[in-house]
């Protein structure tokens, strides 16, 4: 019965445009035992959460709501305990008469209605609602007690509570989960707590920007941070220098491990937790954001037996997503992958990853030292930053290893100069390279919120200088699901430099970045802003996304 309904979606979706059948096919294949399709769908990128909720409520006769800002009756929480709503994804929005009106996100679970039915004695009524609105109002509800309030009317801090911190039951213990609880629900990639003269900030990034979640009393900072470092393992004691820990905790039933580091301000420390959640990150290749040319112009990199590949971008534009993507691909059982990384961020099964560790030695120049007498076959080093780490790595892929490594450069050309100024002889530098991508990431549209608009002066310009022709831009004007940016998630701009015969040979004879780029373009190289225009003109992104990363 199941099997039929997950069908007729399908056939659904596919009449009325939203996936084609060949997404609907590749969906039914590689979904996971016991996942159904729509989520399926989801997690591919082919329709929106919203898109289903909708279609389900054309095929179910079952309305939709958007919890945002919904007038929620809180005399009902009572009925449904937090533990069921949670595990559940059900919400209660309303009462009439004889009927309880709950938000759902799965209207075909009939078992839970069933269970709703005989624990509240109600008639009930489903009305379909998003995972995440429904995951936001229920910690909004059930959870976000005003807990700061209890240290309102103190007036100094009161240090005598962080004997107590290990309490479950402790106000600073049930704040802190639930900003970290937040983080997760919200996709956020960092936590920020700032501190300031008279209060505490606390931030979200998310889809790559700032968002301030909420303002607490200046008297909660030093028990919230203690809590913290204690979490992380850090030293409480020490607050002059900075320190940097890890967390690892179930979260929303799944494992996340979190990077936190203190660094003492003129107010108190600021802390910056690094929310790492291995569910949400794809290893796959194209899922990546390459274009078609981009992504065989890697894979042809990463799959010569030999010879060293580079990333280069600032922090926090993607590469290690793409490294990763990179050593899942060649991770075959033929071949000894080792890996030495600071931090370590995500473990992969099958290869042999190595945590930096300075303070015994082990260093990027001598973890690698080391791999090379290991029999390796791939090697990636997570950052070429001196003369010593960068030597050995070209002289490793020179000697029959393939070497993945990053730096840090503003766009692909730049990484040959950056790599001689470090100190390596040019002609290793022009033997060894296989390539060279630059990338940045840029926020995506919301598709639940997009609109079709003419291009302004300054874009039309940009268009016409850079050979595009488009009539309309798309941008997103702003809905509950983006929470009023008109973005949601991210994909990837790439600027992909192949290091063929003629380039190798501009490189061993001493030929400027200029004409190594002139020649590239010849070969059909593009830049980093092209790559955007071109996902502008595909409807993913803006312009302005465009302009914020990359330089015309």
């Amino acid at each position: 019965m199941a099997k039929k309904v997950k069908l007729r979606l399908g056939e659904i979706l596919t009449q009325q445009g939203l996936i084609s059948k060949e997404q609907l096919n590749k969906a039914l294949e590689t979904k996971r035992p016991g996942q159904k399709l729509g989520d399926k769908l989801i997690e591919s990128g082919a329709i929106t959460e919203m898109q289903l909720m909708e279609v389900l409520q054309q095929q179910l006769g079952i309305p939709h709501v958007r919890l945002h800002n919904y007038k929620i009756d809180k005399s009902l929480l009572n009925l449904i305990s937090r533990e069921y709503a949670r595990e559940n994804l059900v919400l209660p929005l309303k009462k009439e008469h004889n009927k309880l009106i709950v938000a759902v996100s799965d209207p075909l679970d009939y078992f839970v209605f069933n269970d709703l039915r005989l624990s509240t004695g109600f008639v009930i009524e489903p009305a379909i609602a998003t995972k995440d609105e429904i995951r936001q109002n229920i910690l909004r509800h059930y959870e976000k007690e005003n807990l700061a309030e209890q240290f309102e009317l103190k007036h100094e801090p009161d240090t005598s509570r962080d004997l107590s911190l290990e309490e479950e039951a402790s106000p600073v213990v049930k704040l802190l989960n639930q900003v970290i609880q937040q983080a997760v629900v919200e996709k956020a990639s960092d936590i920020h707590i700032d501190p300031q003269e008279h209060h505490v900030i606390i931030r979200l990034r998310i889809d790559g920007a700032l968002q301030t979640d909420q303002s607490l009393s200046k008297n909660i900072q030093s028990s919230l941070i203690t809590r913290i470092k204690i979490m992380a393992g850090l030293d409480i004691t020490e607050q002059k220098i900075p320190q940097d820990g890890r967390i690892k905790r179930k979260v929303e039933g799944r494992d996340i491990d979190m990077r936190v580091s203190t660094l003492p301000t003129i107010f108190g420390e600021k802390v910056v937790i690094r929310v790492l959640d291995i569910h949400s990150v794809s290893n796959d290749l194209a899922d990546l954001g390459f274009d078609e040319k981009h992504l065989n112009d890697f894979i042809y990199m990463i799959e010569k037996p030999h010879g060293i590949v580079l990333l280069t971008g600032p922090t926090g534009s993607g590469k290690t997503s793409t490294m990763y993507g990179a050593l899942t691909r060649l991770n075959r059982e033929e071949s000894n992958v080792i890996t030495i990384e600071d931090p370590v961020e995500y473990q992969l099964d099958g290869i042999n990853q190595i945590q930096v560790n300075p303070k015994v030695g082990l260093t990027f120049a001598s973890g690698l030292r080391s791999i090379l007498r290991q029999d390796p076959d791939i090697i990636m080093v997570g950052e070429i930053r001196d003369e010593d780490t960068a030597n050995m790595a070209v002289r490793a892929s020179i000697t029959g290893h393939l070497v993945l490594s990053t730096l840090h450069t503003n766009n692909s050309i730049g990484a040959i100069d950056r790599l001689i100024n470090i100190g390596v002889e040019r002609f290793l530098v022009g033997t060894s390279l296989n390539g060279i991508v630059a990338q940045r990431l840029v926020r995506t549209i919301c598709k639940d919120c997009i609109v079709e608009e003419i291009p302004t002066k300054r874009e039309q310009e940009i268009f016409e200088k850079y050979g595009f022709y488009m009539e309309k831009v798309k941008r997103g004007k702003g809905c509950p699901t983006c929470h009023q940016t008109g973005y949601k998630g991210r994909t990837a701009i790439h600027e992909v430099l192949n290091i063929d015969d003629d380039i190798q040979w501009a490189i061993l004879n001493n030929q400027t970045s200029l004409e190594i780029q002139s020649l590239a373009q010849e070969k059909g190289f593009t830049y980093l802003f092209e790559d955007g225009l071109k996902k502008v003109q595909r409807g993913l992104t803006t312009t302005e996304e465009i302009l914020r990363v990359a330089v015309e």
